[in-house]
C-alpha cells in the first residue's frame, strides 16, 4: 500500500490523490450519463408521444417548431430545471429577453453550464499535472489553476446570456421609434392594429430582427385568440425596455377608455422621436469627457517631449562641458 501511494505521489505530484479522485468522479458521471441515455423508453411515454403526433400532424397540418421538447434533455429534466417555480420563471424570462424562445432553453442553459464546467475542470487538471507540473508550484496555485478553468466554464453561459440581453435591449431601443412611425402610418392607412403589427414585423426584419421577432410573437398570439391586453403586457415584460412598457400602457389605456389608437400612436411616436434626439445629444455631450483621458495620454507626453526635450538636451551638454573644463 505504501508503494502504491508513493508511486501515485511520484507520478501525479503531492495532490495526486485529489487528481485521481477527480478523474474517477468524472468517469463515474460519464458512465451514469451513458446508462441513462441507453435506458429504454417508457411504454406509456411512447404511447402518449404517438397520440400527440397523430393529433398535431396530419394532412394540411405542420408541426410547430417548438411544439416538442428534446428527448435527450427530457430525461435529465429533474437535474436541468430548478424545482422552484419562481426561479424557473425568472430564468425563462431572462433567456427570452436574450432571444432564446425555445421550451428547452432553460435545460440547454444548465446543460451548457455543467458541460463547460466539467470540461474546464478537466483542462485545468491536464494543464496543471501534465503540462506545467506541480513540482515548482504552491498548493494555492495548484488549486487555482485546477479549479479556475472549471469555474470560468461554469459562469461563461451566464456571461453570454447577460451580454445577449444587453445587446438585444439596445437593438430594441434603437429601432422602437421607427416601428412606432410605421405603426402610425399603417393604422392611419386603415389597417387594424393586428394587421399593422404583422406588417411592421415583416418590414423591420432586415434592420432590427429582435424587435421584429417581438412584434411577430404578438401577432401570432393575437391570431391564436389570446387576450390583447395580456399579449401586450407579455411583450413589455419580454422586452425589458422602459419605452416598450410605456407604449404598452398607452395602448391598454386607449383600448380601455375607447380613445383613438391612431391619435395615441401619433403623440407617443413624436415623444419617442424627441427622446431619440435627446439620447443622441447626450451621447455627443459625453464624448469630450470620454476623450479627455485618451487625449492626455496620447497628446501630452509627445508635446512635453517636443518642448522640453531640446532644453533638457542642451542643459545636459552644458553640464558635460563644464565638467570637462574643471
Amino acid at each position: 500500500m505504501d508503494a502504491l501511494m508513493q508511486s501515485i505521489t511520484d507520478t501525479l505530484g503531492p495532490l495526486g490523490f485529489i487528481v485521481l479522485a477527480g478523474v474517477l468522479g468524472v468517469m463515474m458521471v460519464a458512465i451514469v450519463v451513458i446508462m441513462m441515455l441507453r435506458q429504454p423508453e417508457d411504454p406509456l411515454t411512447k404511447l402518449k408521444k404517438s397520440s400527440q403526433m397523430a393529433t398535431t400532424t396530419g394532412p394540411g397540418k405542420e408541426r410547430l417548431r417548438q411544439g416538442a421538447r428534446n428527448e435527450q434533455l427530457e430525461r435529465f429534466s429533474k437535474f436541468l430545471e430548478p424545482e422552484d417555480v419562481a426561479e424557473l420563471s425568472k430564468r425563462q424570462l431572462t433567456l427570452r429577453q436574450a432571444g432564446y424562445q425555445s421550451r428547452d432553453a432553460v435545460r440547454m442553459f444548465h446543460a451548457a453550464q455543467f458541460l463547460l464546467g466539467v470540461l474546464g475542470l478537466a483542462l485545468g487538471v491536464v494543464y496543471t499535472n501534465f503540462i506545467v507540473g506541480t513540482d515548482n508550484m504552491t498548493t494555492q496555485k495548484i488549486i487555482m489553476f485546477t479549479i479556475g478553468p472549471g469555474g470560468a466554464g461554469y459562469y461563461l453561459p451566464q456571461y453570454w446570456v447577460t451580454r445577449r440581453v444587453e445587446m438585444r435591449k439596445e437593438q430594441i431601443t434603437q429601432g422602437f421609434p421607427d416601428s412606432l412611425d410605421m405603426l402610425l402610418v399603417c393604422v392611419e392607412a386603415g389597417q387594424s392594429l393586428d394587421q399593422a403589427i404583422t406588417r411592421v414585423a415583416g418590414e423591420l426584419r432586415a434592420s432590427y430582427p429582435a424587435l421584429a421577432d417581438e412584434f411577430m410573437v404578438v401577432s401570432l398570439e393575437m391570431k391564436a385568440g389570446k387576450d390583447k391586453v395580456t399579449v401586450l403586457n407579455d411583450m413589455g415584460e419580454r422586452c425589458g425596455v422602459q419605452d416598450v412598457a410605456s407604449f404598452v400602457t398607452v395602448l391598454v389605456q386607449s383600448a380601455s377608455f375607447g380613445t383613438s389608437i391612431a391619435e395615441a400612436l401619433r403623440v407617443y411616436a413624436g415623444e419617442m422621436r424627441d427622446k431619440r434626439v435627446m439620447r443622441a445629444e447626450e451621447a455627443a455631450n459625453k464624448l469630450p469627457t470620454k476623450m479627455t483621458l485618451a487625449t492626455m495620454m496620447l497628446t501630452v507626453p509627445p508635446l512635453l517631449l517636443i518642448l522640453v526635450g531640446p532644453s533638457a538636451h542642451g542643459i545636459t551638454q552644458l553640464g558635460n562641458m563644464n565638467a570637462l573644463g574643471n
